[in-house]
This record gives C-alpha cells, structure tokens and sequence, in this order.
C-alpha cells in the first residue's frame, strides 16, 4: 500500500509533536508553516501564508489528508478546499464552533449540551442588562481571536468594553461561574465514527495560560469522570468532531460541569500522553483524521502530570539547562519547542509518571522551576 502523507497546516508545537508519532506509523507528514524556522521546521515542506486561498490549495493537493496546528484558518480556505474534494479533518462545519465563540454557545445550546448562562451583546446598554441580572460582573469574550487568557475579561459595568464594541459587532458575555477548578476531557473521532477518550484531567491556569495538568484529576468521582465523557462524546458526535479534540469545563461549587472551550486539534491539557499513555493525542490524532482504528487510552501510571514551560531565551540558551534538569530529575522527560523567547510564551513542558502523586508533582514542579528566570 502507498506510504500516506498528512499535510498540516501550521508550524507550531502540536505540528512539531506529530513528526515522531508520523515516523513510528510510517507516515508522511508535511507542514505549511508560517514562517521559516518555525517550531515545526523539521517537518516544513512548505511557507506560506494559511489566509490565502491559492497557497493553501497548492499545499492540500498534494496530501491524502489535511488537518490543522491551530484553528485559524479562514472558513473561505477550508471550503475551497471541501470543493475541491480534499479530504479535511476536522471538516469547517465543526471548526467554526472553535473559531468563533458565538457560533460555539449556539451550537453548543442546540445540542442541549451543558454551558453557562450566556448572551450576544451589541452595546455597552446590553452588556449592563446582563450584568445586572448577574449579580453584578460578567465574563466577557471577543467572539474571534482570543486564546491563552487573550480576549477574556470581567466586567461590572457596560462601559468597560467600548474598545471591544468598536472592533467587533457583537460580543460573548457569560455569567461568571462560581467554580472548584478547571477541567480538560480529552477525545479522538474518526470519520466512521468511531470515538475514545482519555481520563478526565484537571488543569491549572497561570496569568490566563495553562501551567499545570493533573492525569487523572485528583479526586475525580466515577460518576464525575463518566459525565465528563459523556459530555465529550455528546460535542464531538453532535458537532461532527475529527480528529484529537478537548473540551474544557468548569467543575462548579454545586457539582456540576459546564463547557467553557473547544479545542478541535491536540491540546496543552493532553501532552501528559506521550509519556503516560499507551496512545498519545498526537498517535490517535494521526490515526483519526486517516479514518484508521484508533489506540487505546489507557494511563500506563496511576498519576501522571505535565507542567508547562514559560518564557524562555534563545533556544540554544534553554538547552544549557537540561544536564541539570536530568541531573537532578532523572525521572522526569522534557520536551523542548525550538522556540524564540518572549515571555509568557509555552517553549516546552516537564512530565512525569508514577504511583505517588505527591512525589510526582514535586518531581515535575522542581524540574520546571529550573527555567523559572527564563524571563530575565
């Protein structure tokens, strides 16, 4: 049979960590990165700009499959390629429900799947009412763009958001939920509809970007762990959902879960799985967009968890840190991005797997902290 080539579309980090899991399968990847020396430039076949339509096409012409790195590839570029027969995974009905949060809160609704309190506001008038009905402050949202705590903030009054209304015709405004922690459930599906998930995991924000993930979530009930697959499973059959995806929840002060993000491509919450499960996100988002079966999820470790690395020097000068790191964290595995410094910026993560989860998170946090004045 002919060797299939993946073509991504992307060149960051989650285009980068399916270069290994493409060789162990035998398959080609090739990447549209954005710029040359990209995370990815290993596996970049090609630069060029994702927003136009021709570059895209000359790209997508020559691979069996085309899947993404990032969710911002213009609804216009993905249908051009649908009409031209390629095969795209996931496919821009679904995408848009990442792209656009509007458009995600109301599909989201249709499918009676559970989210906060939300409405569309036009006007600062708008947003008081709704903040107003909500006890005074609001979560709100740029409908487009916003990633990594970008395009969120809380509001008490209508006025805070003039820049806001001045960019953008509409706004995504949401009751503020009183919550426990933060919650990833990670999934894959492939055409035939064939679905896993992985272990519900908890998640730790630092200034709005993900730092820390905790596989399984600690404390994590079989009932609480049940729904949240559910839950997964619900979005990505009702969305029609291929490939790896996440869906980020809230676990609320009265026990309950509510979505808060889509994530449709590997994501930050599921790079514990490759080191602590038999299939990683990468492996099974490979497999999923090229309709073949998909691995099993299972931990390989009772604990596992992933802390992130933020910030960060030229790339030659975080490599200076690793002797050190395996020194005096042998247990540990590292993963660096290839990236340029800018603070704040994710340029690699720590994991670590074993049975005792307080050693496990000393480990991990320990090693982590030797690039902590990364950003000096």
């Amino acid at each position: 049979m002919p060797v299939p080539t993946v073509g991504v579309i992307g060149g960051g980090q989650l285009a980068r960590m399916m270069v290994p899991a493409a060789s162990a399968l035998g398959i080609e990847i090739r990447v549209l990165a954005e710029a040359e020396g990209s995370s990815a430039r290993l596996a970049a076949t090609a630069v060029g700009d994702y927003k136009d339509i021709e570059t895209v096409l000359k790209f997508a012409r020559e691979v069996d499959v085309v899947t993404f790195d990032h969710e911002h590839v213009p609804q216009e570029v993905l249908r051009a390629m649908t009409a031209e027969s390629i095969a795209v995974h996931p496919g821009p009905d679904a995408l848009i429900a990442a792209q656009d949060k509007l458009r995600m809160r109301e599909m989201l609704a249709e499918l009676g799947a559970p989210i906060p309190e939300w409405a569309a506001v036009a006007s600062p008038e708008q947003l008081q009412a709704f903040i107003d009905a909500h006890d005074g402050a609001a979560v709100l949202k740029t409908p487009r763009g916003g990633y990594d705590g970008k395009g969120v903030r809380i509001v008490t009054s209508g006025d805070q958001a003039a820049d806001w209304f001045a960019q953008f015709d509409q706004l995504l405004v949401e009751e503020r939920v009183d919550f426990r922690r933060e919650l990833a459930q990670l999934g894959a599906r492939r055409p035939n509809g064939e679905l896993r998930v992985w272990d519900v995991v908890e998640t730790v924000q630092r200034d709005g970007v993900c730092n820390e993930v905790y596989a399984p979530a600690p404390s994590a009930t079989p009932r609480m762990r049940e729904v949240a697959a559910e839950i997964a499973k619900q979005v990505a059959e009702g969305l029609g959902i291929t490939g790896t995806f996440a869906v980020e929840m809230f676990e609320t002060s009265d026990d309950r879960l509510l979505i808060n993000e889509l994530a449709m491509r590997p994501h930050n919450s599921g790079h514990w799985t490759i080191d602590g499960s038999i299939t990683s996100q990468f492996e099974q988002h490979l497999r999923a967009v090229l309709d073949w079966p998909l691995g099993a999820t299972d931990a390989i470790a009772k604990h596992a968890v992933m802390v992130n690395i933020l910030g960060g020097p030229q790339h030659e000068a975080i490599t200076d840190r690793f002797a050190k790191v395996w020194r005096t964290h042998p247990a540990v595995k590292l993963h660096t991005y290839g990236k340029s410094a800018r603070p704040g910026r994710k340029v690699g993560h720590v994991t670590m797997i074993g049975d005792d989860l307080d050693e496990v998170v000393y480990q991990t946090r320990a090693a982590s902290e030797l690039f902590d004045d990364l950003d000096d």
